[in-house]
């Protein structure tokens, strides 16, 4: 079992953990409250400096209701966080548009996390063909 060391840099936030039996996701909070207008962008504080452990990254998306709830999209689509980002001031962010107005209220679950093992180094060949048969073109699965 790995251990990632987190410092909690608001206070009045749950610790993370694991819901119990739902996912193996971590739901990460707003670390304060938050008001948008429609077309704004904020970056948006999650209470947390984590250091993950060597050979590992995190991924951060959107809680599958968060659009619902607020109208925010993550506007890198998934976050990624390297485990070179791991200091005492390295707070974890959700960098949000919104699509209508809103307030996420601190302590709101708005997105969630895992952490992944590293790629391992890859080598690139140029071939003349691919061996494997065509799926049929982009998009084409289940056709």
């Amino acid at each position: 079992m790995e251990t990632l060391y987190v410092r909690y840099l608001a206070e009045g936030l749950p610790e993370l953990g694991y819901v119990a039996g739902k996912s193996d996701w971590v739901d990460l909070y707003a670390a304060e409250t938050v008001t948008l207008s429609a077309g704004d962008f904020r970056l948006i504080p999650l209470g947390v400096a984590i250091a993950l452990p060597d050979g590992y990254e995190a991924q951060i998306v959107p809680r599958s209701s968060t659009f619902r709830n607020y109208g925010l999209l993550q506007t890198n689509s998934m976050g990624v966080i390297d485990n070179s980002y791991r200091g005492d001031g390295d707070q974890w962010m959700f960098p949000a548009y919104a699509t209508r107005d809103a307030t996420i209220e601190k302590g709101a679950r708005i997105c969630q996390f895992r952490i992944t093992r590293n790629q391992p180094a890859l080598r690139f060949e140029a071939v003349e063909r691919l061996t494997a048969p065509d799926r049929g073109g982009f998009g084409s699965t289940g056709r």
